[in-house]
């Protein structure tokens, strides 16, 4: 009886798989590998919206499979395969991206330096790569203790430029702090043990 089974579930199984391969090819996301695809993502088309976003935005949009299998998964254990990568180099690059991805009906995810360690960076969605172009410091107030950023500048970058200049540190201290993003800190309330002691004994 147990053989029966067992034989029983495995005929199953190739028949599940066959089956499985025959809808990934008729997919309307155009030859992408559906499999792990959510229902806010399975009937995207991928490739109208790679192709509009490459001729709307100015940085990197990359729906390769060794791209989207770099950006699966984060500081955690979860992976999820995304349905593409773009990485703006510009506000109007993350607008169009947005607009973009609206149109066709596609999830959206901001990512920094991919640190989350419970999968905030994983998702089956358009990524955009904050990190690697829109990561610059845009005006250090003194007076206010106040610093506008872009959201993909490194925090151990930015505390090296307000201390060197001004004597100004911050005081939100995660683990990750030579590769964590201030997006992403401010998106995942980051903080560190450190954040903690600077409450009371200042900057």
């Amino acid at each position: 009886m147990s053989t029966i089974f067992e034989k029983t579930d495995s005929q199953t199984f190739q028949k599940e798989k066959k089956e499985n391969r025959v809808a990934v090819k008729s997919h309307p996301a155009n030859g992408h590998d559906t499999r792990f695809a959510t229902e806010n993502s399975k009937n995207v088309d991928t490739y109208s919206l790679e192709k509009e976003l490459k001729m709307a935005v100015q940085g990197e949009v990359r729906f390769d499979d060794g791209t989207r299998a770099l950006y699966s998964t984060d500081g955690s254990n979860y992976r999820q395969i995304p349905i593409g990568i773009v990485l703006p180099k510009s506000a109007h690059d993350i607008i169009k991206t947005i607009s973009l991805a609206r149109k066709y009906g596609a999830p959206i995810l901001s990512r920094g330096g991919g640190t989350s360690l419970a999968g905030q960076c994983c998702n089956v969605a358009v990524i955009m790569d904050m990190s690697k172009y829109y990561n610059q410091i845009i005006h250090i107030d003194k007076e206010n203790k106040n610093v506008t950023v872009q959201p993909g500048i490194v925090l151990d970058e930015m505390r090296g430029n307000t201390l060197k200049q001004y004597g100004l540190t911050f005081g939100p201290d995660p683990a990750t702090h030579s590769h964590c993003t201030l997006g992403g800190m401010l998106g995942n309330n980051s903080c560190g043990i450190h954040s903690v002691m600077a409450q009371f004994e200042g900057p």
